[in-house]
Parts: structure tokens; C-alpha cells; sequence
């Protein structure tokens, strides 16, 4: 399959890795690709410059968002909260049009430094904003409650741990979750929210999710729903 991921941060790059590795076909899309490319030094999470990252992973193209979004047939954001809806916008309506959107998006706000707050809560969400935005797309959000590298390896934790769906269309979150599957997650761990509005709890999980990578000083954990027995 074809796949789109816009966003070139740890993210996008660690997603992009594991689609590739499946036998995806990945175009990763930047805002200015010789401006992302000219970058030297690693980044904050001791990763290479995007240019040597690309060297060691040749199966995987860089595109401007327009390109990349023209190149999936599936669609990822990797792109942080502020940045969504201009990617959006520069991927472009048409090419968004009747195609899965799987936003990892989270509405956080640094500008204050850490803790982070969201700027979109309560009454609204990020996957909501972009369902309204573009009513054609699929928006299904996904894997936005854990680290990059539980969302591509679940089994790094110790014990099964949980991933949430949210979205309006059934056909598209059932496509989400065959490639959560692909990933390593179990069919009983993901768990079907239910439609798009349901990404505010999910997205307003971010809060706490901050707070426990303060206490363990790793964001090497999730979270898992455990039910009483009927």
C-alpha cells in the first residue's frame, strides 16, 4: 500500500520505519523539503538529521506535503497540534478527498514551557476540528496516547496495554486497525471508542500522560483499561 505521512519529526520517522519494513510504499511530506534537508545535528531525541536518516532508509521518499499527500492512498499526521490544519492545507482538499486520515495530532501547547496545556478541550477536539474542516476525509484517530516506539512495537512493555480508535466511519477505523494489527497490537487491545467526538477524551489524556513521563523520567509506558468480570 501506498502511504502518505505528513510530518518528518520522531513520529513521522519512526511510523514511516515500521510501513517500510512491512513492505509499505512511504513518502514522508515537509512543509520545504530542501529547508528540512539542509537541517545538520540530532535532533532532541539523539536521532540523526533527517538527510542521514533518509541514507539509511532509501526505500523511504521525502515529498512536500502536497506530494505526499497525493501519494497515499492512506494518510498519516505526524505533524504536532499547531502545525495540523496548515499541513492540511498544504496537502490539499483533493487529495485528501474519500481517504483514510489517521491523525496522531495532539493539541498541545508549549508555550509556556512544560507542563504543556491543550488549546483545544472539553467541547472540541483536534480529529473533530479536521472532520469538520474536511468532511470528505476518514479522519480516524489513532495512537495518540503513547510513545512513537509503543505505537509501532507494543510488545517493548512488559504486558499488553491498550490503543483507542476514534472516528465516524466504521470501514475506515476497520482499516486503522488491520494495520494496528500489522504492528504488533492484539485484536482484543484495541479498543473501539466509538464516533469522532469521542477523540476528546483520548486527546485530553495528553495531560496526565505528561505528567507520569515527569515521574518515571521514561516515556517508555502506556496505559491499559482493565474491566470487572461479568
Amino acid at each position: 500500500m501506498k502511504i502518505g505521512i505528513l510530518g518528518t519529526g520522531v513520529v513521522g520517522q519512526t511510523i514511516a520505519e515500521k510501513l517500510s519494513q512491512l513492505g509499505h510504499q512511504v513518502m514522508m511530506g515537509t512543509r520545504d523539503k530542501q529547508a528540512t534537508l539542509a537541517k545538520t545535528g540530532k535532533d532532541n531525541f539523539g536521532r540523526p538529521a533527517l538527510s542521514e536518516w533518509l541514507k539509511n532508509n532509501v526505500k523511504i521518499q521525502l515529498g512536500t506535503f502536497s506530494e505526499a499527500g497525493a501519494f497515499g492512498e492512506v494518510l498519516v499526521n505526524a505533524t504536532n497540534g499547531f502545525g495540523t490544519l496548515p499541513a492540511l492545507e498544504s496537502a490539499g482538499k483533493n487529495n485528501l478527498t474519500n481517504k483514510v486520515l489517521i491523525d496522531i495530532s495532539n493539541p498541545l501547547d508549549f508555550s509556556k514551557g512544560m507542563p504543556p496545556t491543550l488549546f483545544i478541550s472539553n467541547t472540541d477536539s483536534m480529529a473533530e476540528l479536521i472532520q469538520r474542516t474536511y468532511p470528505e476525509a476518514k479522519v480516524v484517530k489513532a495512537l495518540n496516547t503513547m510513545n512513537a516506539y509503543v505505537m509501532t512495537n507494543p510488545k517493548l512493555l512488559p504486558e499488553p496495554t491498550n490503543v483507542f480508535l476514534n472516528g465516524n466511519d466504521s470501514v475506515a477505523k476497520n482499516e486503522v486497525k488491520k494495520l494496528l494489527m500489522s504492528f504488533g497490537w492484539n485484536d482484543q487491545d484495541i479498543i473501539d471508542m466509538g464516533d469522532i467526538t469521542t477523540a476528546r477524551g483520548t486527546e485530553q489524556i495528553l495531560p496526565i500522560w505528561v505528567r507520569l513521563w515527569g515521574t518515571f523520567q521514561t516515556p517508555m509506558f502506556n496505559f491499559k483499561i482493565v474491566t470487572a468480570k461479568s
